[in-house]
């Protein structure tokens, strides 16, 4: 049976956002309660927070995209960049991990949460330089096989 990497790196991405938003409802759910909950930076208003609410959006519809055109496209190109923005999206996730232990109080529920995701991460990693290799394997198999009847 043929692997779908395709398909892999389309749940991946879904588990990922999935566990993004619930470590973004488990730093809210204090509130709930009547508790506060941890600051990064004291805002009077909207406009005090809007860059990081853009920066917010990105984080979360660049994965959105990245599960969109997955299901369209099949190139090349788009298999290099995407192993690319799946890197980057470790990287950032390890220091959200790394700087959230210097936070006080640390949350342990919301750390292991996000080496959790941290993992799922890197399973994406893999299968997303799996996916691009398979690509190049593909083509130079082609190629081999129209230079070969010719």
């Amino acid at each position: 049976m043929a692997v779908n990497y395709r398909e892999r790196i389309i749940a991946l991405w879904t588990a990922f956002l999935l566990g993004t938003l619930f470590h973004t409802q488990l730093g809210l759910m204090p509130l709930f309660h009547g508790l506060s909950v941890v600051e990064s930076q004291k805002a009077t208003n909207l406009n005090d927070i809007s860059g990081i609410m853009w920066l917010m959006l990105g984080f979360f519809v660049l994965p959105m995209l990245g599960i969109i055109v997955t299901a369209f496209t099949d190139s090349k190109r788009y298999r290099i960049i995407h192993l690319g923005l799946t890197i980057f999206y470790s990287i950032m996730n390890l220091l959200h991990v790394i700087l959230d232990l210097f936070v006080q109080p640390v949350l342990w529920y919301q750390i292991a949460l996000m080496v959790l995701l941290f993992f799922v991460g890197l399973l994406l990693n893999i299968t997303a330089f799996k996916w691009m290799r398979l690509h190049t394997r593909t083509n130079q198999s082609q190629n081999h096989l129209e230079s070969s009847h010719f």
